[in-house]
């Protein structure tokens, strides 16, 4: 005969911990059909860019950026971004119209809040002086590294590394012996 199972009910009092990472939307608090129209829109996106996205696209596939590469209208948690660099945690958005919109000032906020830096241009600072646009960029992007490199000596700092007290074992060539 096998052991049943019984339902346990904690008391009152007690309170469960908190998970560490959500187990909805792949570490965000998104569900998976949330995230799969997200992924789909973005895809859509890309299909029918507009020529700024196009234009800057073009400039960054021919780039060579080394290490970091952005990736189009990529999907970060609820947002969707024109350009991501995912080692850099750094999201570029084209500016269509010259008022800023107010969901995405909104978005930035949130993304910020998450550690992804947010760089905002305007369509037609892409089209008319792509060159100033591409410095600016570059610039943003050293400043980010600047930023992770003293945020890494920080933590290392914080968090010394402890010493082994045992020595390492010798090793024996067996074909001395």
């Amino acid at each position: 005969m096998t052991d049943r199972k019984t339902l346990h009910l904690r008391p009152a009092g007690e309170q469960p911990t908190a998970a560490a990472i959500k187990k909805k939307g792949r570490g965000w608090e998104i569900s998976e059909k949330r995230l799969d129209a997200l992924h789909e829109r973005a895809r859509d996106m890309r299909r029918h860019s507009s020529p700024a996205h196009k234009a800057l696209a073009e400039r960054f596939a021919t780039a060579n950026l080394g290490r970091y590469t952005f990736t189009r209208y990529a999907v970060i948690g609820s947002a969707i971004v024109d350009f991501n660099c995912h080692l850099l945690g750094m999201a570029i958005a084209i500016d269509e119209s010259d008022q800023p919109d107010p969901i995405a000032t909104r978005r930035d906020k949130s993304l910020e809040a998450v550690g992804i830096r947010v760089m905002r241009i305007k369509a037609s600072d892409i089209l008319e002086n792509i060159d100033a646009v591409l410095a600016r960029i570059t610039a943003g992007m050293r400043s980010r590294v600047a930023d992770k490199r003293e945020a890494a000596q920080a933590h290392k700092a914080a968090n010394p590394r402890q010493s082994y007290s045992r020595q390492r074992p010798e090793r024996r060539n067996n074909a001395r012996d």
